[in-house]
């Protein structure tokens, strides 16, 4: 169970029957696990290295530290581990959004550049929307993150929405679960529900994506930054990818018009994605802006999760999550 902190399971088990038995010498353990003890030895020797232990001169006794200095290091180290890891993928990700966009710029003529296009500017973007909403044919599939919507944006979907539904367009979309706590959203997603389109929420809609037909998809050059323009993805094994995620969001989605599902754990969709971002390490703040809800929110959410946990930290929280079971 503590693999994520770089203890072997040979080494914790070694570790709790010290805790266990300090009595214990080393043919003692030997003994109790069926083990040789050059077994335990080498266990042994993985928890000094991991400052779980130390060994006395002279006597080469080996005596357990105390538990919640040696793991507070260790969680401390792992907690900067991946806090570097969540550098270096967010470094990627501008990296790939990067050669995208430098892909769809290119104008040499050639057949490649129809497979990725750019849209450059806010209002080409949403007339590039409404052009392929107003020309779609069989499926429409949305993922639109940020909770609440903007009125203005709502009010210039209304009318293609429904010409849409009335022409026999499936249209399905996949909204952040705090959207429900503003009342226009609500009220257009269950008008636009009753029109016969389907809609279900999630914790967390990593970007804005409209899908057409299975033929094109329109994403955002950057996802933090709708200024910088959109791509128009035609290329067919990107599509088909962008449609398995977002059939991936919508299975595990809750249907519009029902209360979020707790799971045996009695934890909520969003209780739960918050535990995966505190195990990650995120901070209050990003958490926020991922969930989509304010900073009071996440604060009183990771208060009560630490407290069900016994957790001193919010990353302690995510991994005892983890050792729990609970995702």
């Amino acid at each position: 169970m503590l693999d994520a902190l770089g203890i072997e399971q040979s080494a914790e088990t070694v570790y709790r029957l010290m805790l266990e038995r300090p009595d214990y010498g080393v043919a003692d353990m030997a003994g109790r696990l069926g083990w040789s003890e050059e077994q335990v030895r080498e266990a042994l020797g993985r928890l000094t290295e991991a400052r779980l232990v130390s060994m006395e001169d002279g006597t080469g006794e080996v005596l357990p530290f105390d538990p919640e200095v040696g793991f507070s290091f260790l969680l401390s180290r792992a907690e900067a581990e991946l806090s570097r890891r969540r550098r270096e993928v967010e470094r990627a990700e501008r990296a790939v959004a990067d050669i995208l966009a430098t892909y769809a710029d290119r104008t040499d003529g050639s057949a490649r550049h129809d497979v990725v296009h750019r849209v450059v500017g806010l209002e080409n973007v949403r007339e590039r929307l409404e052009d392929l909403a107003a020309n779609a044919r069989t499926e429409c599939l949305s993922l639109l993150p940020g909770g609440a919507q903007l009125p203005d944006t709502m009010d210039a979907s209304q009318p293609l929405d429904q010409l849409a539904l009335e022409r026999g367009v499936r249209i399905r979309s996949i909204y952040q679960e705090s959207f429900r706590n503003d009342p226009p959203t609500v009220e257009y997603v269950r008008w636009y529900c009753d029109l016969g389109g389907q809609a279900r929420t999630v914790p967390v809609v990593p970007m804005l994506m409209v899908i057409v037909d299975r033929e094109a998809a329109l994403v955002p050059v950057d996802p933090e930054d709708g200024r910088a323009g959109a791509l128009e993805v035609r290329s067919p094994g990107l599509v088909h990818a962008l449609v398995v995620l977002f059939d991936r969001l919508w299975d595990g989605g809750t249907p519009f018009g029902e209360a979020p599902r707790r799971d045996e754990h009695a934890l909520s969709p969003q209780e739960r994605e918050l535990l995966m971002l505190l195990g990650i390490g995120c901070t209050d703040d990003i958490a926020a802006r991922r969930l989509g809800v304010s900073l009071r929110t996440v604060r009183r959410m990771s208060s009560e999760l630490m407290n069900r946990l016994g957790a001193r930290s919010r990353f302690e929280a995510g991994v005892r999550a983890a050792k729990e079971g609970w995702l």
